[in-house]
């Protein structure tokens, strides 16, 4: 068969049913077997597009994403896609077409080394140069998508791979390294060291668990909960670990971090025992890193021993699958005083939704969103101030519920990755919140949801201004806005229904109730465009370089 046909058949062997991309020259043998090989392909409107849906497809599912791209502009619009996988953890497969060998490096038409551009932002890369090569290839590619820690693998095709015509079966060897794989899915932890871990949950006085992306990926989430519910340790999650804990649980304190609330920043910075679970130690969640939990033991659990030590100084680093480890360590622990601190400091900083006047208020809005969506409702978000308020106000049952750019930031984000959760999730209703800023990033994915007539709930949160960026110019740039207007948006609602989308505009807190309950019972996508303020910011605020609990609120900002 040729190449082409033997990636299709293998693509489907991965259980594969959903592949996202956009064709071009190169590429276009592959298009030809998809045109009938019994895989669905949703046509995005960049490539870029593609690339956020494929992850949008895999952070709901748990499934490995694909998006597909041509050469040259093509290949170059999915970078920040595949970034933005590398840094979340995300397991995609990125299949870009290539020309073919005998032209690599004549600066051919649409010929650019994506191989080079892509090393930085993937976990692996691979260039084809020959076709023998390319059923091992792609088993392999799976197999380091999804093993040890996921990532995003990119594999470049010239066309001429794509179009030699072999027996490729007696080709394909199976070659992935075995010892990397018994690595990346087997650790042995010693007895010491879960003897270790046990003494120091037990001698502890404050401890905290600090939970992170980690959790989720490794499947861990009631694991997780039974050591919250058996312990009753406190606990505090980054952006990427919401949705694992348990929310009910008395000492759960939320968000941490730059935007995390003050009670769960300053239970950290009292702690004497910190136990951290599949995180980063990212700068926007300890802020000043010598003073993060400057009191406290530091435990660090991660399937990545890059991770161990990177930042933080750990006092036990335990490499291994969180799954795994936590019900090895399960302690019995006295904190009854400790649980009192808690309680002072949830009652003593409780979020607080008596926002003055008539105009919205998008926290209060999002606390109802919130309240009323269902279990399973699956929400997106593009970055900025929506997103913040968004994982301040609004509780999640499971991180694959959640779906937001958490390291990498990107904005445009949140329209593509909810066409992809919706498409892997057909039966569970998808909001996308987003900012008047973000939306215009990927704003031609309105014609994907119009395509593949997908009801797609948006929220977008509209102050007419790049908000974030205008906080800081506030609060750090001595109120010089440059560059930050957006007074010249277009009509939203005329836009949406351009793209055969229903919606409507509200501007005061007396429409928010009726607009929600609209929203969540539209049988098709709706767009609900919410005006606030534009001074409007998001608190509390840990300023850059300072320690987290030395956070600003409105009240502080003079």
């Amino acid at each position: 068969m040729l190449g082409t046909q033997w990636i299709v058949k293998t693509l489907k062997e991965k259980g594969v049913t959903t592949v996202f991309g956009y064709p071009g020259g190169q590429i276009m043998p592959l298009y030809d077997a998809l045109y009938d090989g019994g895989i669905e392909h949703v046509l995005c409107r960049h490539e870029q597009g593609a690339a956020m849906a494929a992850i949008g497809y895999a952070r709901a599912t748990g499934k490995t994403g694909v998006c597909i791209a041509t050469s040259g502009p093509g290949a170059t619009n999915i970078i920040t896609g595949l970034a933005d996988a590398l840094i979340d953890s995300v397991p995609i497969v990125a299949i870009t077409g290539q020309v073919p060998n005998n032209l690599i490096g004549t600066d051919a038409f649409q010929e650019v080394d994506v191989l080079g551009l892509s090393l930085a932002c993937t976990k692996h890369s691979y260039l084809i140069d020959n076709a023998h090569d390319l059923p091992n290839i792609f088993e392999e590619a799976f197999t380091l998508a999804n093993s040890g820690r996921p990532g995003p693998i990119l594999i470049d095709v010239p066309k001429d791979i794509q179009l030699a015509d072999l027996d490729y079966q007696q080709y394909l060897t199976n070659h992935t390294s075995q010892s990397y794989l018994n690595k990346s899915k087997s650790f042995v932890i010693s007895s010491d060291d879960i003897k270790l871990t046990k003494a120091m949950i037990q001698d502890a006085k404050k401890p905290m668990l600090y939970i992170g992306g980690g959790v989720g990926l490794s499947g861990a989430i009631s694991e997780l909960r039974q050591f919250m519910e058996m312990t009753q340790i406190p606990s505090v999650s980054t952006l990427k670990g919401l949705g694992a804990a348990d929310i009910n649980n008395p000492y759960y304190l939320g968000l941490i971090g730059m935007h995390g609330s003050k009670a769960a920043n300053l239970a950290v910075q009292e702690c004497d025992l910190l136990i951290a679970l599949g995180v980063r130690f990212d700068d926007r969640v300890t802020g000043n890193l010598n003073e993060f939990a400057r009191h406290a033991k530091v435990i660090h659990i991660d399937i990545d021993q890059a991770e161990i030590n990177k930042l933080k100084q750990t006092h036990l680093g335990l490499q291994g699958d969180i799954k795994q480890v936590l019900p090895l360590i399960h302690q019995t622990v006295s904190i009854e005083d400790w649980h009192k601190r808690i309680d002072q400091l949830r009652k003593a900083y409780p979020t607080r939704y008596d926002h003055p006047g008539e105009p919205i208020y998008a926290p209060a809005l999002l606390k109802s969103l919130s309240e009323q969506k269902t279990a399973t409702t699956i929400v997106t978000t593009d970055v900025g101030q929506h997103q913040m308020w968004t994982a301040q106000h609004m509780q999640f049952n499971h991180p694959q519920n959640f779906i937001t750019s958490s390291g990498l930031g990107t904005m445009g984000f949140g329209l593509p990755a909810a066409i992809g959760a919706q498409l892997a999730r057909p039966n569970d209703c998808v909001i996308c919140i987003s900012g008047d800023g973000s939306f215009m990033m990927n704003v031609q994915e309105l014609t994907t949801i119009k395509r593949k007539k997908l009801p797609i709930k948006i929220v977008l949160i509209d102050n007419q201004r790049l908000g974030m960026v205008r906080q800081w110019q506030e609060l750090f740039f001595n109120q010089r806005y440059s560059e930050t207007n957006l007074s010249d948006n277009p009509d939203f609602l005329m836009l949406a229904k351009a793209f055969d989308i229903d919606g409507q505009k509200i501007t005061q807190k007396s429409e928010i109730q009726r607009a929600i309950d609209t929203l969540l019972n539209s049988t098709g996508a709706y767009l609900l465009h919410v005006c606030i303020d534009e001074l409007e910011n998001v608190w509390p605020l840990v300023p850059p370089g300072a320690a987290n609990e030395n956070m600003l609120d409105n009240n502080s900002k003079e």
